[in-house]
């Protein structure tokens, strides 16, 4: 027996009216994960030091700060696309909510920490000696 009219079977849609599209976003964002990590181990193995001035000049490239604030992105949304299933699947009633409203802040503002500091690091010039 088939439950659904012959247009929601087509378009993938369930009963939430989401389909396929969380799924999606999961493998589009593990994909770019995958390829941003990837350029991120080669950049830092191709660094001739690891000191704060050799790091610093590094990220104040546009060439490193862009890709590294989009793996930022990248990153914190596989993060929370997958907490958000979990949360969906066992958490009940008002936890559920409490637990999503909390999971997007914790999401966003660590994110933004994260970018925060790229964007400092990027636009400030060098003094060779590290800042507390």
């Amino acid at each position: 027996m088939r439950y659904g009219t012959e247009l929601g079977r087509v378009r993938g849609l369930g009963s939430a009216k989401e389909g396929t599209h969380h799924w999606w976003q999961q493998r589009l964002t593990a994909g770019a994960n995958l390829f941003l990590m990837l350029w991120f181990f080669i950049a830092i193995l191709r660094l001739p030091a690891y000191d704060y001035d050799t790091v610093h000049t590094w990220l104040s490239s546009s060439w490193a700060a862009i890709p590294m604030a989009l793996l930022i992105l990248s990153v914190f949304y596989h993060f929370r696309l997958g907490l958000q299933v979990l949360i969906e699947d066992y958490a009940h009633a008002e936890s559920r909510v409490l637990a999503m409203v909390a999971l997007n802040f914790f999401t966003v503002v660590t994110a933004g920490i994260a970018i925060f500091a790229i964007l400092k690091v990027a636009f400030t010039a060098t003094t060779g000696v590290p800042h507390a």
